[in-house]
């Protein structure tokens, strides 16, 4: 994204995102460089200051300071099966009394790589990340069934992703 167009984005636009998400409030210039990051999360900060009109201190800077209010992460983002996990399933959870303790619960259990709570047929949607076929029977039936609030899951194994990706810029 050029400097003009981070330039262009509305006051409107950020006091309407910032009152929704009760987040850290972020500008322009800051939005333009999660979108640099977004496309290429090893992207220099030269290259990124000179996208957003900024020097590369103040790239390394702002970038610290998303990192620190948990605005956004720079992760490696794998195939799960070229390093050894083959197996994968989204889990739908269905609860009796609290929800967010159960979601704690299952946040902290490794395999459970995604947890949503939702509106709909479930309580909670689960993704899992497992080893093989056996690692996720023992993760459904020994550890999220045995999570006290579990009424009842519903797996739904991958056979196969067609698309991840985390390119849905910013608002």
């Amino acid at each position: 994204m050029h400097s003009e167009a981070v330039a262009s984005r509305s006051a409107d636009q950020r006091d309407s995102r910032e009152s929704r998400n009760g987040g850290p409030q972020l500008d322009a210039v800051s939005l333009a460089i999660i979108e640099q990051l977004q496309e290429d999360g090893r992207r220099p900060y030269a290259a990124i200051g000179k996208a957003v009109g900024l020097s590369e201190a103040a790239v390394r800077q702002r970038v610290q300071k998303l990192l620190d209010q948990g605005v956004m992460q720079i992760v490696a983002v794998t195939d799960p099966l070229t390093v050894g996990f083959r197996r994968q399933a989204m889990v739908g959870v269905n609860v009796e009394g609290d929800v967010e303790s159960v979601a704690d619960a299952l946040t902290a259990m490794s395999e459970c790589e995604y947890v949503v709570m939702t509106a709909g047929s479930f309580d909670l949607m689960v993704e899992v990340v497992c080893e093989d076929d056996d690692h996720l029977l023992d993760v459904i039936n020994k550890r999220i069934r045995a999570v006290p609030g579990v009424r009842s899951t519903e797996s739904f194994v991958y056979l196969k992703l067609k698309k991840q990706t985390y390119m849905w810029g910013t608002r």
